[in-house]
């Protein structure tokens, strides 16, 4: 069983929304504890909660997806209905053109669920990071991408003129009440500056990483797979991932390598 915790982090959505669709009845906990009122979910319930979060990007509304869920609905009809509706959400501001790109991530989800390719992830214990960083709250995971080179190129500006601090990019993400919390920064060992944070990152014990090779576009799907692995392990999120931008030089990604670290503890 997997807590509302890293159930969140897994499906990319937030307590606050998981604790909404339970009252909905459209995603009811495998198991709360009688006694704390803590959440569980079956990690079967991951299928189910793409579905949701794909019919909501795109507009319908909470009767509609319940009545397609109770309907059966497979991902054929999922794929059918989120093409369908493709056109309309093209026609709308840039924000809902944003949110497109993770339609396309939950669509691709759905796709390969029973056939998802198995990337391959270590474990090992990860140190302590002083990070010079920036921090935003986004509440739609579809915004991410808007956020994080913002974040970076701010902190950059800030201390790119001291020797090597630009070496080592990282960014965490932390699934919250609020929404996702992203902290981006470099590795840095200088004195504090006007116009960033100082951000401890604390060691972990364990966690399972992999490598996102191309284009951050995709980086979603590598994360999906990696978690399925790890959950195949008896494993779960127990705290915030990481990504450690090994090499992100230039406009053109295809040549990006991405380390993704998920802190984790037995299920």
């Amino acid at each position: 069983m997997l807590s509302i915790g890293a159930f969140a982090r897994i499906g990319q959505v937030s307590h606050r929304m998981l604790r909404h669709w339970d009252a909905a009845g459209l995603l009811v906990p495998a198991r709360v504890d009688e006694f704390t009122g803590f959440r569980s979910y079956d990690p079967s319930q991951l299928e189910r909660l793409h579905r949701i979060v794909a019919l909501r990007q795109l507009g319908f509304g909470l009767e509609d997806v319940a009545g397609f869920l109770e309907a059966g609905v497979d991902a054929a009809r999922v794929e059918s209905l989120l093409r369908a509706r493709r056109a309309d959400v093209e026609r709308d501001y840039r924000l809902a053109a944003a949110r497109l790109v993770d339609v396309e991530h939950r669509l691709r989800l759905i796709e390969r669920e029973n056939h998802m390719s198995i990337v391959e992830i270590i474990e090992k214990s990860l140190p302590s990071l002083r990070l010079a960083a920036g921090t935003a709250v986004v509440q739609d995971q579809s915004e991410v991408a808007g956020v994080v080179g913002p974040l970076f190129d701010r902190v950059a500006a800030v201390i790119g003129s001291a020797p090597g601090a630009l070496e080592t990019p990282v960014a965490q993400y932390d699934m919250s009440e609020e929404g996702l919390r992203i902290t981006a920064g470099y590795v840095y060992t200088g004195e504090p500056r006007e116009g960033v944070e100082i951000v401890e990152l604390p060691p972990v014990g364990r966690s399972v990483c992999g490598v996102h090779l191309g284009e951050m576009s995709r980086i979603a799907e590598t994360w999906q797979a990696i978690h399925s692995e790890a959950i195949a392990r008896g494993l779960a999120p127990s705290g915030p991932c990481r990504e450690l931008y090994v090499r992100a030089d230039g406009e053109d990604q295809s040549n990006w390598v991405t380390e993704l670290q998920q802190p984790v503890a037995p299920v």
